[in-house]
C-alpha cells in the first residue's frame, strides 16, 4: 500500500491526526525537498529527475510502508493521478488537502463548479487556446512564477487582452496573497507557487473560435492543401470524433482535419510528405490550442504509424497504390475509413475499394454566392465523392 498525503501551504499544521499517525509510521517518505523539509523520518526519499524514474523507485519500495507528500489534492494534476495510471487503485490510500482550486475558487467566490480548471504545469502554454471563449472562468495552475506574464501575453495575442487575470499566490498560508490586473496590463513575475484565475473578455473584432467543427477556412495558414470548412464539418461528422479516439489524418495538408479532431477531445497523428506543409500543421496545431499533435512526415503507407487507430482519414493520395488497403489493414476491427476524393481516379480507387469492402459512398458538393461585375451567382467548388467503411 502507498499512502499518498496531501500538504497545502500551511505545512503539517493543516492536516490531520490520521495523516500525521500515517507519516509517524512509515518506513519510507517520497517527495519533493520542500515537503520532506517539514518532517522527521530515518528513511526520506526525494522526487528521481526525470521525474518518471519515481516508478521505478516506488516499485523497489512494495515491499514497505510508504508515505508520498504531494501538493493540495493529490488526484487534480497531482502525483495522486500519475500513481493510478503506475500501480492499481487498491495500492493506494489517498487523504487529500484542499487543492489549489478549491481555494481559489474560495477566495474569489466563484462557484467551482462554474470554472474550467487547467494547468500549465509540464503542459504546453499553447492549449489554453482552445477554452477562450468570452464569458469563460478559467483557473489554471502555474508552471512557475514567469507564467502569469507568459498567460497574459497569450491572451493578448489571441484578442482577450480585456480578460481580468488574477494570480493568487501561496494560498491557503500566512503569506498568501492576491494579485489583480487585466492580461493586456499584466506585468512582472508572481511567486512559483501561485494559481492564475481568468475570467475571459474579448476585444472588438477577436475571433472567437467554436470546438464545434467547420472552423473558418482563414483560421488556418495553408498553401491551398486546406478540407474547406463546409466538407471538413461534413467529414468530421461522418468521423463522429469521440474523447481520447485516435486518429490518423493521412495526407494531412494543412492538418485542418486532425486539428478539429482534437477540438473535440480526440488524439491525432498527422502524416504529411511536404515540407513546408509540415510546418503549417505544428503552427496551426498550437495556434489552435492543441499543440499536442503528432506531426509525421513522410509518404503513405510507408509513413504509417504502428498503431490500431479508431479512425483513419485519407484527404490526399487516394489512388496511390496499396494506400486504402494499408489503411484498413491498420484500423481497429470498429473503426472508421473515412476518405473524400476530388479526381476522377481518386472515385475510381474507391469504387474498387468500395466493391471489395462494401461501405457507403456519398456525393458532397457546395456552392458559393459570389460576385459578378454587377451581379452575383453560384461559384460550385469541386465535387467531393466520399467513401465511409466500418472494419469488421
Amino acid at each position: 500500500m502507498i499512502t499518498v498525503i496531501g500538504i497545502g501551504e500551511d505545512g503539517l499544521d493543516g492536516i490531520s491526526a490520521a495523516a500525521r499517525a500515517l507519516i509517524a509510521g512509515a518506513e519510507v517518505i517520497v517527495g519533493g525537498e520542500r515537503h520532506l523539509a517539514m518532517v522527521e523520518a530515518a528513511d526520506k526519499r526525494p522526487w528521481p529527475s526525470p521525474f518518471a524514474d519515481g516508478k521505478d523507485l516506488l516499485s523497489s519500495l512494495r515491499h514497505k510502508n510508504v508515505v508520498v507528500l504531494a501538493s493540495g489534492d493529490p488526484m487534480h494534476y497531482g502525483i495522486g493521478a500519475t500513481l493510478a495510471r503506475w500501480f492499481p487503485g487498491e495500492e493506494q490510500l489517498v487523504l487529500p488537502h484542499p487543492g489549489a482550486f478549491s481555494l481559489a475558487a474560495a477566495a474569489l467566490g466563484w462557484p467551482l463548479q462554474d470554472c474550467l480548471t487547467l494547468t500549465v504545469h509540464g503542459r504546453p502554454l499553447e492549449a489554453l487556446h482552445l477554452h477562450l471563449a468570452p464569458g469563460r472562468k478559467l483557473l489554471v495552475l502555474s508552471e512557475d512564477g514567469q507564467s502569469p506574464a507568459a498567460v497574459a501575453r497569450l491572451l493578448e495575442k489571441a484578442g482577450f487582452g480585456p480578460s481580468d487575470m488574477v494570480v493568487l499566490e501561496h494560498l491557503g498560508g500566512p503569506r498568501q496573497n492576491i494579485r489583480r490586473a487585466s492580461a493586456g496590463t499584466w506585468v512582472g513575475e508572481a511567486a512559483d507557487l501561485n494559481i492564475i484565475a481568468i475570467a475571459c473578455r474579448a476585444e472588438t473584432g477577436a475571433q472567437i473560435l467554436s470546438t464545434l467543427p467547420g472552423l473558418p477556412d482563414d483560421a488556418f495558414t495553408h498553401d491551398g492543401q486546406l478540407t474547406k470548412r463546409e466538407i471538413r464539418a461534413l467529414t468530421l461528422s461522418t468521423l463522429a470524433p469521440l474523447p481520447g479516439e485516435m486518429l490518423w489524418d493521412v495526407g494531412a495538408g494543412c492538418g485542418s482535419i486532425a486539428i478539429e479532431w482534437m477540438r473535440a477531445g480526440g488524439i491525432a497523428t498527422a502524416i504529411e510528405s511536404h515540407a513546408g506543409r509540415v510546418g503549417f500543421i505544428a503552427a496551426n496545431a498550437a495556434r489552435l490550442g492543441v499543440p499536442g499533435l503528432k506531426v509525421v512526415r513522410g509518404h503513405a503507407p510507408d509513413a504509417l504509424p504502428y498503431s490500431d487507430p479508431d479512425a483513419i482519414f485519407v484527404g490526399g493520395g487516394v489512388s496511390a497504390p496499396g494506400l486504402l488497403d494499408a489503411c484498413w489493414a491498420g484500423l481497429r476491427p470498429g473503426g472508421r475509413l473515412v476518405v473524400n476524393a476530388v479526381t476522377a481516379e481518386g472515385e475510381a480507387a474507391l469504387l474498387a475499394f468500395h466493391a471489395r469492402h462494401g461501405g457507403a459512398m456519398t456525393r458532397l458538393s457546395v456552392a458559393r454566392l459570389a460576385p459578378v461585375g454587377g451581379f452575383h451567382t453560384w461559384h460550385a467548388a469541386m465535387p467531393v465523392t466520399q467513401y465511409k467503411g466500418v472494419k469488421a
